[in-house]
C-alpha cells in the first residue's frame, strides 16, 4: 500500500483516522542512531508503526524495531508524544491519518541490520553524518524556517525531552 506524507502543508487532505503508533530511537554504544530507509517513501526514518490490540505502546516500539530493522532493542527512556495535526499520512486505500506517535529511546541488545519488505536500507548513523540522509522532517528538520515545529531526532540530540505534545 502506497503512502504520501504531508508535513505543515496547507494542501494536505483532511485526516479521517487517528491511530496510535510507536517508534524506537535506538542508539548504539558509539552514539550512532538506527535508521531504516522506507521502501514506500524512500526516506530514512526511525523504526516504528501502528500499535496492535493486546500490546502496550512500548511493546509496539520494540516489535516494530525488530520487524523493520532486524535489531532487538531494549527501551531505556521516553522521548515523547508527538501528535502534530499538521503531519498527515495519506494511504492509497483512502485512509488519511493524523500523526500520533509515542517515541521511546533504547539500545540494541541483539540482531543485525537486515533489509526486508518495509526497509531497503538499515544502518546505524553517527549524528555528525545525519545531514547526508533524506530524513523526514517530522524526525529531523533541516530548514531553519521549520525550527518551531518539534522533531524527534532533534529533540533527542538537544536533550529536550520528554516532549509532551
Amino acid at each position: 500500500m502506497g503512502r504520501t506524507e504531508y508535513y505543515n502543508n496547507p494542501a494536505a487532505p483532511k485526516a479521517n483516522t487517528l491511530i496510535p503508533a510507536s517508534n524506537l530511537l535506538v542508539v548504539d554504544g558509539s552514539g550512532a542512531i538506527l535508521l531504516q530507509r522506507r521502501r514506500d517513501t524512500g526516506q530514512w526514518a526511525l523504526p516504528g508503526g501502528a500499535q496492535d490490540i493486546g500490546e502496550t505502546a512500548a511493546q509496539c516500539a520494540v516489535r516494530e524495531c525488530l520487524e523493520e530493522t532486524g535489531i532487538v532493542a531494549e527501551i531505556t527512556c521516553f522521548l515523547g508524544v508527538y501528535t502534530n495535526p499538521k503531519h498527515i499520512v495519506a494511504y492509497t486505500d483512502g485512509e488519511i491519518r493524523q500523526q500520533y506517535e509515542n517515541i521511546y529511546i533504547g539500545h540494541p541488545t541483539g540482531g543485525a541490520p537486515t533489509i526486508n519488505d518495509e526497509a531497503d536500507g538499515v544502518r546505524f548513523i553517527q549524528p555528525s553524518g545525519l545531514d547526508q540522509y533524506d530524513i523526514h522532517a517530522s524526525m529531523r528538520q533541516h530548514a531553519p524556517a521549520c525550527a518551531s515545529m518539534r522533531q524527534q531526532i532533534g529533540d533527542y540530540l538537544a536533550g529536550t525531552y520528554p516532549y509532551l505534545g
